[in-house]
């Protein structure tokens, strides 16, 4: 498995949402035989990392208990470690969720709560996982009732230099933790172009930025489209998080997310 954020080689995730209820493909992928059809066509498209998600996190969205999400999420977990040696995220705030995927190798875990359960501080350490620490309002059930801030940039990203302070505090290196300043997670549609335009700011905390816009409201709601119909602002997105210093684009759409990508690249190298 190849997980290095240390060149300038950004990083394709592709996403796999094992759930019912996510906004965009909630509901396509329950039986095992379509997981795999999905996580076959995105290597073939040139997926770096899979992130899979048990729990869907929309706005509005009610939590599963601890047993739902391990069994939503280990038959695809084993058969993809049986079939690949790619890089794993799994999308999860529950420590007892991930410890029973650990014996597949789980490289990142996806956690937008940001360690507030802290038995995940010894998971991370005794497994040489990355951790991706997001800035969240509150809950996914409540985060979009009203968000305000003073200053959006300047509040997310004291939030997660304090995060990121904590588990530095705690023994986990610098080098595995990712930043995320949460797209769509307690944000209105302002707030979330706000953060885009000033992604270089949160280089400073982190190089390893993680971006995930794909799909989303703020996309549909700029451009009056339903997610369906999203593809092209979320390319458009994925290129502006790469100007501006992302590492790491989580995507639905991994092909042409890819392409773009490339080509964002190389403007960045011919300018450099």
């Amino acid at each position: 498995m190849n997980l290095n954020f240390s060149n300038n080689k950004s990083q394709i995730m592709g996403i796999l949402n094992v759930t019912p209820d996510s906004f965009y493909d909630g509901g396509k992928y329950i039986k095992l035989d379509n997981m795999m059809f999905r996580v076959d066509q995105m290597i073939t498209e040139g997926m770096d990392i899979i992130d899979i998600g048990g729990e869907s996190s929309r706005p509005g969205s009610v939590r599963i208990s601890i047993q739902e999400e391990i069994d939503r999420l280990l038959p695809v977990v084993s058969k993809i470690r049986e079939n690949y040696d790619i890089p794993i995220s799994i999308d999860s705030t529950k420590p007892d969720v991930i410890l029973k995927l650990l014996p597949y190798k789980i490289d990142i875990i996806n956690d937008i709560s940001s360690i507030s359960d802290e038995r995940f501080i010894n998971i991370i350490k005794e497994n040489n996982t990355h951790i991706c620490l997001m800035h969240m309002l509150d809950n996914p059930e409540t985060m979009q009732n009203n968000p305000n801030y003073t200053s959006v940039v300047g509040t997310v990203k004291s939030y997660l230099e304090d995060r990121v302070k904590f588990c530095v505090s705690h023994g986990i290196s610098m080098d595995k933790i990712i930043i995320d300043p949460g797209f769509g997670f307690g944000k209105t549609l302002d707030h979330n172009y706000e953060l885009l335009n000033n992604l270089k700011e949160f280089t400073s905390i982190s190089q390893n930025i993680l971006i995930g816009t794909s799909r989303k409201s703020m996309i549909g709601n700029l451009l009056n489209k339903n997610t369906s119909d999203r593809l092209n602002g979320s390319i458009a997105s994925a290129v502006i998080a790469i100007l501006n210093s992302a590492k790491i684009i989580r995507t639905h759409d991994v092909r042409q997310t890819k392409i773009a990508v490339h080509l964002a690249e190389n403007i960045i190298r011919d300018e450099a």
